[in-house]
């Protein structure tokens, strides 16, 4: 079986170099957007911040899920501990839930207690820093999540992202309420920005959903039928029965192949071995293949008998 591409040496180190990078620069923007609240007092700064602290959290965790995913399968766990990535994306999309609820209600609260800023200009430029600096690495995580399979580090990368949107709607109303001299457009521009996240918070926790819930993904069926296809064809046979699921590191697939009469088992072993790893190579990020051998004459007679 050919190793997930993720779970090669050199991938392991590379994903867990970008996860310490995203820690220690979601402790960096922290410390810079705690200051911008600082000297200016914006709510949506405020906002931005409480963001902030949500996702470090979300990303030790994640860390965490992500040198779990390395564990070989074990006694307890016979088909590994990748699953787990499904629901580390869960958890950072749950936090990303909780942050927007917590800028809405703090930008309602500051605004019915009346709002005052100040130092506007800092807080513009510290804001502005945070956001190009989160671009960058929500980018860079983004683009090694694809390229290593890893639902963990898209998942990281995309609440990097949100947090981009986030400052940037800061910098925006920092911006109107400093030409306008109108302090409301702070609260309503955090409460905006609020409902955006909500929704990147609720895909990243639909897709985990999917994932613990072994939700068939069409594009990967269509993948598994044409490759079955290429390789069943031209040797006289047909499969039925399939079967597959994504475990977070690859797909466990199932399928039964049909041989005709006449092909001994040690020839239908043979063949299925290398349909096994034609399908497996064929796709990615590695796949596990099982096949079921059957007698392709009397097969509906003998599943007939079976059902009654």
């Amino acid at each position: 079986m050919r190793e997930a591409t993720h779970q090669t040496t050199q991938g392991r180190k590379e994903l867990r170099f970008a996860m310490n990078v995203s820690l220690g620069t979601g402790v960096l923007m922290l410390l810079l957007k705690w200051g911008a609240f600082v000297v200016t007092g914006s709510s949506a700064v405020l906002s931005d911040a409480a963001e902030s602290v949500v996702h470090i959290i979300a990303v030790a965790f994640a860390a965490y899920s992500l040198r779990l995913t390395d564990k070989p399968a074990d006694e307890d766990h016979p088909y590994g501990h990748a699953k787990i990535s499904f629901f580390s994306a869960g958890f950072e999309g749950a936090m990303i839930v909780i942050a927007a609820l917590y800028i809405i209600y703090t930008a309602v609260m500051e605004w019915r207690a009346g709002l005052k800023l100040e130092n506007l200009g800092w807080g513009t430029g510290l804001t502005a820093l945070a956001a190009a600096v989160n671009g960058a690495l929500g980018g860079y995580l983004l683009w090694l999540g694809r390229k290593r399979q890893s639902l963990i580090l898209e998942a990281n990368g995309t609440h990097v992202l949100t947090d981009v949107w986030t400052s940037l709607g800061v910098v925006l109303a920092l911006i109107l309420t400093s030409l306008t001299g109108w302090l409301p457009w702070d609260p309503i521009c955090a409460i905006l920005l609020a409902l955006n996240i909500l929704w990147s918070g609720y895909g990243l926790m639909r897709q985990s959903l999917g994932g613990l819930m072994d939700t068939a993904d069409p594009a990967v069926h269509e993948r598994l039928t044409a490759l079955l296809s290429e390789q069943t064809t031209p040797r006289g046979i047909q499969f039925h029965g399939l079967r597959h699921r994504n475990t977070g590191d690859r797909y466990w697939v199932e399928v039964h192949l049909l041989f005709p009469e006449g092909i001994s088992l040690s020839e239908a072993h043979a063949m299925a071995t290398e349909i096994e790893e034609a399908v497996e190579s064929g796709i990615e990020p590695g796949a596990h293949v099982t096949t079921h051998l059957e007698p392709a004459d009397g097969h509906d007679e003998t599943h007939e008998r079976r059902r009654s």
